[in-house]
């Protein structure tokens, strides 16, 4: 029998439209931070007296800059290096109709693209991109093609790519006084690019945005050490739940990287006591599918997840987690309801939306803790 956990609709709510920040803060780390107690509405007093005649006292209020205090000495903070690639591109058909252009992978002159278009592309249809001519040479279905350059595509994308910004930040079709501010922002400060030099990510690992090169490098003078691992996040990430339940869903598969420093330092705070503090979902996501023997050791190296964290998975290598807040009807906010608990987190959400906050990835921050 199914429970509300299942339901797709247990994962919508309203907001307002002037909730979600189409600009980033002007400084990083003065984004707002709402700390949430994991499963502070459904265990009540047992974590600060949460009722529903008080619905804000089990919460507390802060900035990013706060961020050390509620960490402990022993912690180990845990980011997402992942370098965003200015994926999007506009394209030109014969025609004269334009097509909008994400970028998935690129090598060279090759390169798997989504292509928005109005009327239907076709194998051997060239398209002008800037002073490059494109031919589509394979088609993959939902408007994936791959598609062969005259010249490197990923050189192209640093000249004139534009960041891939979610649909609900809007901009000006083809340039906006705002691409610069992108480019530098919808960045995080620790990003770089992959040592085999393969193609980055087409979205942002967003909590990792509020991380300044300061705030990273004071921790350690309170006794929290920093690892990194690489997790290229796709367009999945961002994908809408379809469907009644969350078994209609199927979760796509993200690429990452767990170096053997991290592996090391993760092992030694498990030994010692310390708490496995994960900047984003991104992280979540590799470090619970890398764990192993219950919790105390990570699998190192190169590897491949579809996990889909949905309540009812019993997370063993994440103890915190700092987030944004996430779209209605997204497998982010089931994640984070299925660490923290739906109850908890339906309740933080409708409490930040009256207080101000602002939603999604240029937005505020949450730490479930």
């Amino acid at each position: 029998m199914r429970g509300v956990h299942d339901r797709v609709d247990a994962y919508d709510y309203a907001h307002p439209p002037e909730a979600v920040a189409q600009e980033p803060a002007a400084r990083r780390e003065d984004a707002r931070l709402l700390v949430v107690p994991r499963h502070g509405w459904e265990t009540g007093g047992e974590t600060g007296g949460a009722t529903r005649d008080d619905s804000a006292a089990w919460l507390q209020h802060g900035r990013v800059s706060d961020l050390a205090r509620w960490l402990a000495p022993g912690d180990l903070l845990v980011v997402n290096d992942t370098r965003v690639e200015p994926a999007r591109l506009e394209a030109s058909r014969a025609t004269g109709g334009r097509i909008d252009v994400l970028v998935l992978d690129a090598h060279g002159a090759r390169a798997r693209v989504l292509l928005g278009a109005r009327g239907k592309l076709v194998v051997g249809e060239e398209l002008s991109v800037g002073d490059d001519l494109w031919r589509l040479v394979a088609a993959h279905g939902g408007g994936e093609f791959e598609v062969e350059g005259s010249g490197d595509i990923a050189a192209a994308l640093e000249r004139a790519g534009r960041m891939p910004l979610p649909p609900y930040i809007r901009r000006e079709k083809t340039t906006d006084p705002r691409d610069a501010l992108d480019r530098e922002r919808y960045q995080t400060t620790f990003a770089r690019g992959a040592e085999d030099g393969s193609f980055g990510a087409v979205a942002a690992p967003t909590a990792g945005l509020h991380l300044t090169p300061a705030l990273l490098e004071a921790l350690p003078d309170v006794g929290v050490e920093v690892a990194r691992l690489t997790l290229h996040v796709g367009t999945g990430t961002f994908r809408p739940l379809r469907g009644e339940t969350l078994d209609d869903h199927e979760m796509h598969a993200e690429r990452f990287v767990v170096p053997e420093a991290l592996a090391e330092r993760y092992a030694v705070t498990r030994v010692a006591g310390g708490r496995i503090v994960a900047v984003g979902t991104t992280v979540v996501r590799a470090l619970e599918s890398a764990v192993q023997d219950g919790g105390l050791r990570l699998r190192p190296g190169p590897s491949e997840t579809r996990l889909f964290l949905r309540p009812g998975h019993r997370f063993t290598a994440v103890d915190a987690m700092l987030t944004n807040f996430h779209q209605p009807r997204s497998t982010l906010l089931v994640l984070v309801a299925a660490f923290a608990g739906l109850r908890t987190m339906r309740a933080a959400y409708a409490h930040a939306i009256s207080a101000g906050y602002r939603l999604f990835s240029y937005g505020d921050a949450t730490l479930l803790i």
